[in-house]
């Protein structure tokens, strides 16, 4: 039997009573439902009165809730009798269409003409095709999408979450670079010569399957199509550059497994036993890498924790890690500065080495405070500089990284700006010079093995990169900053 006969014959078994229980091969679906659904549509970029597909439609759970907003919605799926129930309950929406065909087959261009869709929404549906299907599906929704459209889809990982009995199961539970990687690679061109790609906008874990089942294996992604040269030049950066996958297993072998800022472990332990972390509360990690200092709280503290970073392949990789822990940890790719929560969300703000690579300090500071409950805490380390201006090689340093580095006192009065009291500020640059001798003896007496697992060009630009710190901060010019302030 082929891929598709056998992902039609799984799920004409499990539709028979087509329920929202058969529908999320999950017992307590009715409960995760009523949490998990308002989470997926609040992540949706804005589709009121635009074209929107949803693919996978099944019974309807969303479609509903799409038709609301949308100005005309195609709802599809490939079991008839799923589709007939949607149409039943949702018919009487006049923009709604229903169809019943296989995502997979060619005749979908015959409903869907390129360039005509604003939103592509797909909810549990990648995972019941092979590989060579989903690439061939991104690339179809690529043009079917408009300039500056959307896809949106979520995908079970690595192991499956519901609880429903299945004699077999023929689901595919990807890694998230796998879908990643697949999307990133989508390239198209116009009949006038425009090159078009998808855009990552977020990455992240539905968080009701972390607070209910203390599971990170639920991650959706949000997609737009742009025109090649407008992506996102410094998350490129970030994960081609800076953080690519191979530089941060890197970065783990000098800071230790999960880490990647100064310190690893050892300073998480000394800097979060600062915050008198209770259990139950919540804590924010802006610039969390791979999740070290994120699973460190959860463990120790009983703490739930939101870990944020621009970088996907930090964020994959910090998925990839939390996977069977059963942690309250949930991991989200996304950019700080556009990123908006609730006022009074957190208990805790928590962030290493990170806000150099912020320009308008600021203003996201004053996003954090009024994140913040009263009576929470901000902790801070970051990478700055002496008062007055740098040397040419520190200037040049500060440019090549794209970072934005300050003075320890002028660092202080921002956070005294943006309304913190009790703020403490100390200049741990001693610290930090002593840390890096302790990584490079550490690197120095596990050479061999380094260089078996990376290179020798590897171990020596390590260590170049190291040494050039270790000068800078001996001699006062770049320093390393620890700050901690109230909201009252």
């Amino acid at each position: 039997m082929d891929e598709r006969h056998i992902q039609k014959s799984y799920w004409l078994q499990h539709s028979a009573d087509l329920s929202v229980e058969a529908m999320m091969l999950d017992s307590k679906a009715a409960h995760l439902d009523k949490e998990e659904r308002p989470e997926v549509l609040s992540l949706l970029p804005p589709f009121e009165g635009k074209s929107v597909i949803e693919l996978g439609a099944g019974i309807g759970r969303f479609t509903g809730e799409l038709a609301l907003k949308a100005g005309q919605l195609l709802a599809v799926d490939f079991i008839d009798t799923a589709i007939k129930k949607n149409e039943t309950i949702n018919g009487h929406h006049n923009h709604v269409k229903f169809l019943c065909a296989d995502v997979t087959s060619p005749n979908m261009s015959n409903n869907v003409s390129e360039g005509s869709v604003d939103v592509v929404f797909s909810n549990w549906l990648l995972m019941y095709l092979s590989d060579i299907e989903v690439e061939k599906l991104a690339e179809r929704m690529v043009r079917w999408l408009k300039d500056g459209g959307y896809i949106f889809f979520r995908e079970s990982c690595f192991h499956q979450s519901g609880d429903s009995k299945r004699k077999y199961n023929p689901t595919h539970y990807r890694e998230p670079r796998f879908y990643t990687k697949v999307f990133k690679e989508c390239h198209m061109s116009d009949n006038t010569g425009n090159s078009f790609e998808l855009s990552l906008v977020g990455c992240k874990c539905i968080g009701a399957y972390v607070r209910n089942k203390k599971n990170q294996n639920q991650i959706c992604w949000i997609w737009q199509k742009v025109r090649s040269q407008d992506d996102r030049g410094f998350q490129r950066f970030l994960d081609r550059v800076e953080y690519s996958h191979k530089s941060i297993l890197r970065y783990e072998r000098m800071y230790g497994p999960g880490f990647v800022s100064t310190g690893g472990l050892e300073t998480t332990k000394e800097f979060v036993a600062k915050l008198g972390l209770k259990p139950g509360q919540k804590v924010l990690d802006v610039g969390c890498g791979v999740g070290g200092g994120d699973f460190y709280m959860a463990e120790n503290f009983d703490v739930e924790v939101i870990g944020i970073d621009l970088s996907i392949n930090m964020i994959s990789l910090a998925i990839e890690r939390a996977i069977g822990l059963n942690y309250a940890v949930e991991f989200d790719c996304a950019d700080c500065y556009r990123k908006t929560y609730p006022e009074n969300t957190f208990d805790v703000i928590y962030t290493r080495d990170t806000m150099l690579h912020v320009k308008d300090k600021p203003t996201l500071f004053r996003s954090f405070y009024k994140w913040l409950k009263p009576g929470g805490k901000i902790l801070i380390t970051d990478y700055c500089k002496s008062a007055g201006s740098p040397s040419l090689e520190f200037a040049e340093y500060i440019k090549k990284g794209g970072y934005y580095l300050h003075d320890i006192k002028a660092y202080r009065q921002m956070l005294e700006d943006a309304g913190f009291d009790d703020v403490i500020a100390e200049d741990r640059t001693d610290q930090f010079v002593n840390t890096l001798q302790q990584e490079l003896n550490a690197l120095e007496n596990k050479k061999d093995d380094f260089i078996g697992d990376f290179s020798e060009e590897d171990y020596n630009e390590i260590v170049e990169r190291w040494k050039a710190k270790q000068t800078r901060g001996a001699s006062r010019e770049q320093m390393w900053g620890l700050f901690i302030a109230k909201k009252n």
